[in-house]
């Protein structure tokens, strides 16, 4: 029987900036229960409010997160669009309680998006392609 070592996993998730060189007791930054980062501003690195975190959609085969769900725009949770951000596409920003996605305003809001009540099939893989593309990042599953 061989053994198989791995190495280093290549960073694929949100990077972490603000943290505390000293890992604190509990849960987080490194280590965090999904739902705490729901309703996370998003902004830009000019400040700028992008939105909010909505959902954290899981990659279950592959057992990864894949994307963050954010809201942008409406009124009130009405007419808001929907937007897909690949998790690596961000950085959380743990002393402000938010995260930062290095994307202009404007680009945003010509973003492939979508709304509540019509989602895309987050399983296809040219979606996700375009997807990833769009925001300048590599696909999380290469």
């Amino acid at each position: 029987m061989t053994m198989q070592t791995r190495g280093p996993a290549p960073q694929s998730g949100a990077r972490i900036v603000g943290a505390a060189t000293k890992l604190p007791d509990g849960p987080g930054p490194s280590v965090m229960a999904a739902d705490t980062l729901d309703a996370e501003d998003v902004v830009n690195p000019a400040g700028e409010s992008l939105g909010k975190v909505k959902h954290i959609m899981l990659d279950v085969q592959r057992g990864t997160v894949a994307y963050a769900v954010l809201s942008f725009g409406g009124f009130l949770g009405m007419g808001d669009k929907l937007f897909a951000i690949p998790w690596h596409a961000l950085q959380l920003d743990v002393e402000n309680k938010r995260f930062i996605l290095n994307i202009d305003k404007d680009v945003l809001k010509k973003a492939p998006g979508f709304d509540k009540d019509h989602w895309p099939s987050m399983g296809d893989l040219h979606w996700a392609e375009q997807v990833h593309t769009y925001y300048t990042v590599d696909p999380y599953w290469h």
